[in-house]
């Protein structure tokens, strides 16, 4: 007995009981979006983007991204290599707690680097007694926050690159003679480079994004710790909707940036 082929029609139709939730879902993710594209004052952007006030949150919002996402390779390649390619003790542990900031509220992670780094944290107060350095509440303390934020997205991502890798080159570089940090150089970061680039590039983006813990251990005052996020909500607490609205766009456009650019490694499932 011949079974009947499955037409691509009667593979498309979606149950009522499923299509209403996924359509209300929908709704909830794409409405606000299209609220700030429908309201944002169009007319004004060139004036609104071009403002000392806004120039200055976007400047610094660049420059503490980028260094931040510099900080991270250097430290989050390597102890993804140590995560992917070592057994040391405890390692399961140690990917968990390299984690936990994915899913800790950004206020915490603000909290705990201010009780960590603050004046008479437990590191802080000996930098201040010792160098009378305070972090807190500075340009330094921004990158710092989110350094903490964003190095888990590095990390995954070139964990896992480094678990797919062919590990075959590395085991010829080696029988060759090459010493580790030469087939780590020549071989291994060259073979996960595409790993690092995307995961550097979240780790950007959501450094861009940041605001619980860089308001509450670095503040929030123009020029010197004043990101986009913040500027954003100092300008509704300051009743400059519209302010506030272009600078949402302006992230959401990086967001969307970045999505659309990482889409084949981390969106497209065909």
């Amino acid at each position: 007995m011949t079974r009947r082929p499955v037409s691509p029609a009667a593979d498309a139709r979606v149950p009522v009981v499923l299509l209403v939730p996924a359509l209300l879902g929908l709704a909830l993710l794409l409405l606000p979006m299209a609220a700030l594209v429908v309201r944002a004052p169009w007319g004004r952007l060139p004036e609104i983007v071009g403002s000392p006030e806004v120039l200055s949150a976007v400047r610094l919002s660049l420059t503490t991204a980028t260094i931040t996402t510099a900080l991270c390779v250097v430290c989050g390649v390597p102890l993804a290599w140590l995560l992917a390619r070592t057994n040391v003790p405890g390692r399961p542990l140690l990917r968990a707690l390299i984690t936990v900031p994915l899913v800790l509220p950004p206020v915490i992670g603000g909290v705990a680097l201010l009780v960590a780094f603050g004046r008479r944290g437990l590191v802080g107060e000996w930098l201040y007694e010792a160098f009378g350095l305070s972090l807190p509440f500075t340009t330094a303390a921004v990158v710092m926050a989110q350094s903490f934020v964003a190095l888990p997205f590095l990390v995954v991502a070139v964990e896992g690159a480094l678990r797919t890798a062919d590990r075959r080159y590395e085991d010829v570089a080696a029988t060759l003679g090459a010493s580790e940090w030469t087939t780590f150089r020549r071989v291994t970061l060259p073979a996960v480079a595409p790993g690092v680039l995307a995961g550097a590039v979240l780790c950007w983006a959501r450094a861009l994004g940041e605001f619980g813990a860089t308001v509450t251990f670095a503040g929030s005052f123009p020029g010197t710790t004043r990101t986009l996020p913040p500027a954003a909500y100092a300008a509704i607490n300051a009743g400059q909707v519209e302010v506030a609205i272009v600078l949402s766009l302006l992230m959401m456009a990086v967001s969307v940036t970045v999505l659309v650019a990482l889409r084949d490694r981390w969106v497209n499932t065909r």
